[in-house]
């Protein structure tokens, strides 16, 4: 029954993580959107001491079921572990932990949030790692097989389904994350929680408190024939068949050993009972069960709940035709290009742009539910990965706050969109030598009539000519950075007006 609960709260938890970050329509998180909130990391980076204190609880006094049942990318572990079990089966085995690896990359790990660098912490940590997995390598699939519904409903005259684009947001973020897949699937289909166990900083934590757990699995040697079937089915490699002992700081809490025994040797009980068992038989010769034997299985978690998130994954169709941009159907556009900018641009409610870089996870949910296309993850090594805005494909509409909505470590926070219009994140910046203006001697006058603060005027380019055409002057102090001007001007392949970030945002 306990491994019923498991499974059934581990599925839960993974299908809807899997959901907030393939949801582009952000309504999932109106429900769900708490389960980023409560993941480990982000709890941490948000200073959210409630939800750490919780978790730190739930550890104590279960053992690591927040990796078995809360963290995706331990779920996404057991699930190729599964599968590879239908392969082979007991093909596990017990191995001594790997201390100074585990240690050592937790010490890296630690080091490089405290100076700032979390785009390199977020590689390992396994909610962001998860994230990337699902946006750049599960959502194309996932809005390819939206666009196949739209294409059939518009053609029953049925408007449940709209097409979306589908696009690469970030070639090293795609590399990465393709990188990452590619590990975790030979680590978990060999090995299976060899990743949580060996690499996983968040692992590493919780392992060091479950060892203190309160309620824990317990080795009964009294009824164990030592056929060693729980250590072969153990996917943290845990279960130490022959001096009968488990290690619970790598013990995942799974409760497959509890079945797996067919002796029925293994029970998970409170630290009291381990105690009474530990005390002398009455039989005079006292067969004492020390500590460390009365420990813990992790089984192959192999019979996960892949069924759901298969059928999920099965859901992505393959292609959509490809629309062509025209312009009013007669010539094609050419795509524009991104701008290089001084300073990057990131979205209003991160105070700035350090403060950003500090406390973004890079986990990719707020360029999932971006419905404007703005964000899109960095190439730049320093902070690789985390979101940041440009205006090639849409821009930052005032009245639109879904990444702030999203964000589980609050490294975007607004309270209201009335604070998110009073925000400059950056100004606008005139190009002479890109405005058609200039170049094509035609009136223009786009990016002031776009301009939702009324920040860019038209001025005679002649004043000494009452018939001269007109070109755009900025107001800086009334530009709040949304991109209007640079996404909707007519220039290419460089808009002829773009968006120069702030390091510093401040209200106007």
């Amino acid at each position: 029954m306990l491994r019923k609960i498991r499974l059934a709260a581990a599925l839960l938890f993974f299908t809807m993580i899997t959901l907030l970050f393939l949801d582009f329509t952000g309504t999932v998180h109106g429900w769900f959107g708490w389960m980023a909130k409560i993941q480990f990391l982000p709890a941490v980076l948000a200073l959210n001491v409630g939800v750490v204190i919780a978790l730190v609880l739930l550890t104590l006094l279960l053992g690591r079921v927040y990796c078995s049942v809360i963290c995706p990318l331990g779920v996404f572990q057991d699930i190729i572990s599964w599968v590879s079990g239908k392969v082979k089966k007991n093909r596990f085995r017990y191995s001594p932990a790997l201390s100074w690896l585990r240690y050592g990359v937790l010490a890296v790990f630690v080091v490089a949030l405290v100076a700032g660098a979390v785009s390199l912490a977020a590689l390992i940590a396994p909610y962001s790692a998860y994230g990337r997995i699902v946006s750049n390598l599960l959502t194309p699939l996932y809005q390819w097989g939206n666009n196949v519904l739209a294409l059939w409903a518009e053609r029953v005259d049925s408007y449940a389904f709209y097409s979306v684009d589908v696009w690469m947001k970030g070639l090293s973020t795609f590399a990465v994350a393709v990188g990452t897949v590619i590990v975790l699937f030979i680590l978990a289909w060999r090995g299976g929680r060899t990743y949580c166990n060996t690499i996983c900083p968040v692992g590493t934590v919780l392992g060091f408190l479950s060892r203190y757990s309160y309620f824990k699995p317990v080795i009964d040697t009294s009824k164990c024939n030592g056929c060693g079937l729980c250590a072969r089915n153990c996917k943290s490699s845990c279960i130490n068949p022959k001096a009968h002992e488990i290690d619970y700081s790598r013990c995942v809490a799974c409760m497959d050993c509890l079945g797996k025994c067919r002796q029925g040797a293994i029970k998970y009980v409170s630290g009291q009972m381990l105690l009474k068992k530990q005390a002398p038989a009455s039989g005079g010769i006292g067969k004492q069960v020390s500590q460390a034997s009365l420990n813990k299985e992790k089984v192959d978690t192999a019979r996960r709940g892949f069924f759901t998130v298969s059928a999920l994954i099965a859901a992505s169709v393959a292609v959509k035709a490809q629309e062509k941009k025209v312009d009013g159907g007669l010539a094609p556009l050419i795509d524009k290009k991104v701008p290089k900018r001084a300073t990057p641009i990131v979205p209003a409610g991160a105070l700035s742009f350090r403060h950003f870089a500090q406390h973004c996870t890079a986990c990719q949910l707020c360029v999932s539910v971006c419905p404007n296309q703005v964000l899109r993850p960095s190439g730049d090594l320093k902070h690789l990965m985390q979101p940041e805005m440009s205006y090639e494909r849409g821009y930052c509409r005032p009245e639109c706050a879904k990444c702030a909505e999203v964000c589980p470590t609050d490294a975007i926070h607004l309270a209201d969109l009335t604070e998110k219009s009073s925000v400059q994140i950056g100004h606008a910046v005139w190009v002479a030598q890109n405005c058609i203006v200039n170049t094509d001697g035609v009136s223009c006058g786009n990016c002031a009539r776009h301009c939702p603060t009324g920040a860019i005027l038209m001025v005679p380019k002649d004043a000494d000519d009452g018939k001269s055409l007109k070109i755009p002057v900025v107001n800086t102090e009334r530009c709040i950075g949304c991109g209007a001007c640079e996404n909707l001007c007519p220039s290419r392949p460089f808009s002829a007006i773009y968006v120069e970030g702030h390091e510093m945002h401040r209200i106007i």
